[in-house]
């Protein structure tokens, strides 16, 4: 039996992670634990549940409801031994849902889902796989939408593990799990505080085994296609801000620093766009 809740107003405090919690108060909704976040649409929901993520509260709309609860219990009777349960299901008709300014409910579901404790680098990197792994490095990316279509490229194209630094958008936000159609959930990644990674993070890639390939226009960069670097056991391929790319410090510390030939007069791509090209030369994907 699910727990429906029909709605006549979004005015109850119980649906503030969808009316007024903004992204930084749903991360820090539940301090000192891990908070909160949106997935939106039940596509993103499963995925998120197949990873291991637990649903606080749905918000459907009601001319989907049948389908989607069918489709979410599934997942959860498969990925975590039970269906919704007690979960609250807010449910509401078209027109209340119009209100949310902002989100788009043309699929039907969100949910506010917990969020789950994040490794620390040391730990992450010790999950790698062992043979040839490859994994980027996302150094202050801000911009959400890039943040899920990286995250999109790497699970295409065969990237184990991504790190984001703490100054980079959260791949969690809504905007950045929609883009990447919930391949934030498929693809092993975790924070580095942003500090920590410029005092240390490149050093303790280096204790792993790991050599770095900078993303950069420099005199001495090396095409994405060289063969030297496929020949290395372990990459960490490091993208840097979306304007001013990445620190010099990251690039003077590194073992690489590569780029994407382009036409004359052309400088550089967009770093989403950049890193599904270093992805599909680098990765692991092309190789099988």
């Amino acid at each position: 039996m699910h727990n429906l809740i029909f709605l006549t107003d979004l005015a109850g405090a119980n649906l503030d992670p969808y009316v007024r919690f903004n992204e930084a108060q749903l991360f820090h909704a539940r301090n000192p634990k891990p908070g909160l976040f949106i997935a939106e649409s039940p596509k993103v929901i499963e995925r998120a549940i197949r990873a291991g993520y637990r649903p606080a509260s749905l918000l459907v709309e009601e001319k989907v409801l049948d389908r989607d609860l069918a489709d979410l219990d599934h997942e959860m009777a498969i990925n975590q031994t039970k269906g919704l349960g007690k979960t609250p299901i807010y449910v509401a008709n078209s027109k209340l849902l119009r209100q949310l300014s902002g989100y788009n409910l043309l699929r039907g579901a969100l949910s506010a889902m917990y969020r789950i404790e994040r490794p620390d680098l040391a730990s992450f990197l010790a999950t790698m796989p062992t043979d040839h792994p490859r994994i980027a490095v996302l150094e202050n990316v801000v911009n959400p939408a890039n943040i899920g279509a990286i995250f999109r490229s790497a699970a295409a194209l065969g990237i184990d593990g991504v790190i984001v630094t703490t100054d980079s958008a959260d791949p969690l936000y809504r905007r950045a799990s929609r883009v990447a159609m919930g391949t934030v959930f498929q693809v092993p990644w975790t924070y580095v505080d942003a500090k920590v990674w410029q005092a240390k993070g490149i050093g303790l890639l280096h204790q792993y085994g790991y050599q770095t390939a900078a993303m950069a226009l420099r005199h001495n960069t090396v095409s994405i296609d060289d063969p030297q670097l496929d020949k290395v056991d372990k990459l960490a391929i490091i993208l840097g801000s979306e304007g001013p790319g990445l620190r010099e410090k990251t690039i003077a510390k590194s073992d690489f620093t590569i780029k994407i030939p382009m036409a004359t007069g052309v400088d550089s791509l967009n770093v989403a766009a950049a890193s599904a090209l270093a992805f599909w030369e680098l990765g692991n994907q092309k190789a099988k």
